[in-house]
């Protein structure tokens, strides 16, 4: 199977392309700069070009190219970078599968759980509406932008990704010094529900996506048992074997992080990974308790 990756250098595309590679499926790259590998595809969202041609033999696309939430303060700049990574990538990506002749015939598009917004206890699959605030806005404009491409006849999955743990990057690499130095604790109140995923199961949630042709539209990539912050702190500081006894306060937060808190640690999402489950994906890491072992 040849598969393309954009984001091929991120967290999730990095582990996807090693997987795809232990399995003998080729990978080609989609790459925002000149390369010296023939196969890799060049394209520039910024001036709207992407060049298509190492793309007639691909078999599947996985869209995970955007700009990291998490880094920078949130302004007026950064907004903006955030919505126009995800909704004109998106939307230049499709645009130029659906004008292929023998365009590839599934499209695995990362979106993410910030489309339900903040839900409270609320138990969210992927029937729910959206929610109202910038994130959710702007993973409604990004799974849209994949129009032109399900149009055209194309499998479109719109695989809305939780927290995702790693040591590689991501939530938990910048947890993990705080909690090994006692410093780490509950988040505001803590009751706000965390809905995460290991790397391992993010990127084994697509090659089931890739491979079951049942599935498309919106899928939750979580895993099958959110847990909130209060939890995951205590789950956290027992595995490392260390007290969480300095919470965070969601002033302090805020006063730190800006919009940004509300939207990433004080933000409850409690979603379930109902599409994946009754296509029958087997989790590696259903409890976070067996994940932050397995990491750790």
């Amino acid at each position: 199977m040849r598969v393309a990756i954009s984001g091929s250098t991120g967290l999730v595309g990095s582990a996807l392309i090693a997987k795809c590679e232990a399995e003998g499926h080729e990978c080609r790259r989609i790459v925002r700069r000149d390369s010296p590998n023939k196969t890799d595809i060049y394209w520039d969202p910024a001036s709207g070009s992407m060049h298509s041609e190492n793309l007639s033999e691909v078999d599947a696309v996985v869209h995970l190219a955007g700009d990291n939430i998490a880094e920078g303060r949130w302004n007026a700049a950064k907004k903006n970078r955030i919505r126009f990574s995800r909704v004109d990538g998106t939307r230049l990506l499709c645009e130029s599968l659906a004008q292929m002749d023998a365009p590839p015939d599934t499209l695995i598009a990362a979106s993410a759980i910030g489309y339900y917004g903040s839900r409270g206890d609320e138990i969210c699959n992927e029937e729910n509406i959206p929610g109202s605030d910038f994130l959710a806005d702007v993973c409604v404009e990004w799974e849209a932008a994949t129009r032109a491409a399900s149009e055209a006849g194309i499998r479109v999955v719109n695989l809305r990704i939780g927290v995702v743990l790693s040591t590689k990057g991501g939530a938990l690499t910048k947890m993990l010094l705080p909690f090994k130095l006692c410093a780490g604790g509950r988040v505001g109140n803590g009751k706000q529900y965390w809905s995460w995923i290991s790397l391992h199961d993010v990127v084994g949630a697509i090659l089931h996506c890739i491979y079951n042709e049942q599935l498309s539209g919106p899928v939750n990539a979580v895993a099958p048992n959110p847990v909130t912050n209060l939890e995951f702190t205590k789950m956290l500081g027992k595995v490392l074997g260390r007290p969480t006894i300095i919470p965070m306060p969601a002033f302090m937060a805020r006063l730190m992080l800006g919009e940004m808190a509300d939207a990433l640690l004080l933000s409850s999402t409690r979603v379930t990974p109902q599409k994946l489950q009754s296509e029958g994906y087997d989790f590696t890491h259903k409890q976070l308790e067996d994940a932050l072992r397995d990491l750790l």
